[in-house]
C-alpha cells in the first residue's frame, strides 16, 4: 500500500503475538501497528489466504494487558501479511491509542486520526 493511501500512522512495534484462524493459533511477529491494522511477519511456509477473518491477540505486558484485534487479512508476501482492523475492544483501543501517542508525539495527529478512525 501507498505512504499516500495511508490514513494512519504506523508505529514500529517488534513483538511476539498469536494469530487465530478458525481452529489454527500461529505464533507470528507484529512488525508494526496502526489504529487500523498491522504488519505481521509469519513462520516460514506459512501463507495466509487474503480475506481470511482472524484474531490477532498482542500480550503487552505481564498483568495481561493486551491488544485484541478481529480483523481481515489484506495482503501476504514472503513471509508477511498484512491486517486490517474489523473492530476492536474498548481496552484494546485504549492501549493501542497510548502506544501510538507515545509513538506519534503529537497529540492533534492522534486526535485527527482517531476522528477518522470513527468517521470510518
Amino acid at each position: 500500500m501507498n505512504e499516500e493511501r495511508r490514513h494512519y500512522s504506523r508505529i514500529a512495534f517488534d513483538s511476539p503475538a498469536q494469530l487465530v484462524l478458525g481452529d489454527q493459533h500461529l505464533a507470528v511477529r507484529v512488525l508494526d501497528l496502526s489504529l487500523k491494522g498491522a504488519l505481521l511477519g509469519l513462520p516460514e511456509s506459512v501463507e495466509l489466504p487474503s480475506g481470511a477473518a482472524c484474531l490477532l491477540q498482542v500480550e503487552l505486558d505481564d498483568t495481561g494487558d493486551r491488544i485484541c484485534m478481529q480483523s481481515r487479512v489484506a495482503h501476504g508476501r514472503a513471509g508477511l501479511a498484512g491486517l486490517v482492523c474489523q473492530s476492536i475492544d474498548i481496552d484494546s483501543v485504549t492501549h493501542l491509542r497510548r502506544l501510538v501517542e507515545l509513538n506519534l508525539g503529537n497529540a492533534d495527529l492522534l486526535q485527527r486520526e482517531l476522528s477518522a478512525l470513527i468517521g470510518a
